[in-house]
């Protein structure tokens, strides 16, 4: 069982800036990568940007110079630092990590995708 805790989310004004953070926990024997996505009301999921265990990053076109995500992996945690908000990015963010978990009593291990609860992030105008 893994669990992801999301916070750091909530209303700020246009420019403003906000850190999301996103805890792991539970039985985990790796993980590879881990990526925050947003979905705004009347819209599908989106990719907002992903980081490789090796700490390579990808972002959507439409964050790339205000958004940076970064990883701690000792804590298992994952960080999203949005600068010059726009109402555009009002939306709910989700965490998403690609973990390696044991399976079979232990006797093997396999890769699956788990998602945060979600944080709402709402940028006025």
């Amino acid at each position: 069982q893994v669990q992801l805790v999301e916070s750091g989310g909530g209303l700020v004004q246009a420019g403003g800036s906000l850190r999301l953070s996103c805890a792991a926990s539970g039985s985990i024997v790796s993980i590879n990568a881990m990526g925050w996505y947003r979905q705004a009301p009347g819209k599908q999921r989106e990719v907002v940007a992903i980081i490789s265990s090796a700490g390579l990053t990808t972002y959507a076109d439409s964050v790339k110079g205000r958004f940076t995500i970064s990883r701690d992996n000792a804590k298992m945690t994952v960080l999203l630092q949005m600068n010059s908000l726009k109402p555009e990015d009002t939306a709910v963010y989700y965490c998403n990590v690609n973990a390696v978990i044991p399976i079979l009593a232990g006797l093997s291990t396999r890769a699956a995708d788990f998602w945060g609860q979600g944080t709402q992030v709402t940028v006025s105008s």
